[in-house]
């Protein structure tokens, strides 16, 4: 996409089009961290946190808008001083007109967010969610055609989310039949007169939308469609989706060791340093992941999987898991910051114009000796 009015709220529309707010956890604070969404992109940065040093590196790539997974305000500040580490943070960002925009638990649940990149660069298989929350719902959205341009609006609806059931892609049903209207004097009709009974010939099209894509595919096919008022019905749908949820479960290629794998975890997440617990010469083939801390979630682990991969595991907590027979590997939190080149590249596809960046500061406040 290319326009040189282009705001940051037209990238944040988009990326809310794969990653909605919706998916967050009530408890979250995802979208608008800081900033204002109206004023026009210079640049975007991904990150994984959102520092005084990360903040320096926008301004140095003169970048406006920051994309970070964990957010900057997670719970509400009682006051704001400017001389404290956060508070100098934000007022940096304000003197420099820089907008921080969030997405977190909603990027660690939706298709292809953290954990989905983590089960990846594994090469896991058969991979099924963890923690199922619910399911997709959806949405069926009809609407009435010129039989001249089904295929145009039926593009712009399947390339906006809908028709997809399953492993079919453009899925949708057409009927024919003819519509008859009268334009009053104040219309502009694509066809037709002005005071004038019309009948013409159209096509119905139904297609089902996942409920988090209506708006988009809506807007979608309102924009293709030639007529200036579009007859359209949006009607419920009991069909269930794919589930949805935190971390993933899946299958190795074959079958390995822990101490093999934990090797691998540290190749592919790209971390200084991990630690498992267990059996090292143990073979692991099940594995379920869950991106940043995951501690809570061990016993679900026990029973779905051989080895258990997340951050942040306690002492004791390991230890009661290794003796009840999982097996763990902890890459530690900052292994999420295998989100930024892919949230960078999914911005950087819509809109080849502007200078997208994936953050080269390493905001992981451990060190390994």
């Amino acid at each position: 996409m290319t326009d040189k009015r282009l705001r940051i709220a037209d990238v944040v529309t988009h990326f809310e089009s794969w990653c909605p707010p919706s998916l967050a956890y009530k408890w979250d604070n995802v979208g608008l961290q800081v900033g204002e969404l109206h004023q026009k992109v210079t640049g975007v940065l991904t990150t994984l946190d959102v520092t005084e040093a990360v903040v320096d590196e926008a301004i140095q790539l003169g970048a406006n808008l920051i994309i970070a997974h964990h957010p900057l305000l997670f719970a509400a500040p009682k006051k704001l001083d400017t001389t404290a580490p956060k508070g100098r943070v934000v007022k940096k960002l304000m003197q420099h007109n820089i907008t921080v925009y969030a997405a977190h638990t909603n990027l660690d649940i939706v298709e292809g967010g953290v954990n989905d990149l983590m089960a990846d660069a594994l090469d896991l298989k058969e991979v099924r969610v963890f923690l199922p929350e619910g399911h997709d719902t959806y949405k069926k959205v009809v609407v009435f055609v010129p039989a001249t341009h089904e295929q145009i609006v039926k593009d712009a609806l399947h390339t906006n989310g809908a028709g997809n059931i399953g492993n079919y892609e453009k899925v949708s049903f057409v009927s024919q039949g003819n519509s008859y209207f009268q334009p009053n004097a104040e219309a502009q009709p694509f066809i037709g007169e002005a005071g004038k009974l019309e009948k013409v010939e159209e096509v119905r099209i139904e297609v089902l939308v996942p409920s988090k894509h209506v708006n988009q595919a809506v807007k979608a096919m309102v924009a293709a469609h030639p007529y200036e008022e579009v007859a359209y019905d949006i009607f419920a749908d009991e069909k269930k989706g794919k589930p949805f949820g935190l971390g993933r479960v899946g299958e190795l290629p074959a079958p390995t060791t822990l101490k093999d794998l934990a090797a691998l975890v540290k190749q592919r997440y790209n971390v200084p340093h991990v630690r498992f617990a267990g059996d090292a010469s143990a073979t692991v083939e099940t594995v379920a992941i869950l991106g940043g801390s995951g501690r809570d979630y061990v016993d679900q682990a026990l029973q779905q999987a051989d080895v258990y991969i997340t951050g942040d595991l306690t002492f004791h907590e390991t230890q009661d898991a290794v003796e009840a027979g999982l097996q763990l590997i902890d890459p530690g939190h900052y292994a999420e910051q295998i989100m930024k080149k892919k949230v960078a590249d999914y911005v950087q596809t819509a809109f080849s114009d502007v200078a997208v960046h994936v953050s080269e500061t390493d905001t992981n406040p451990f060190q390994s000796i």
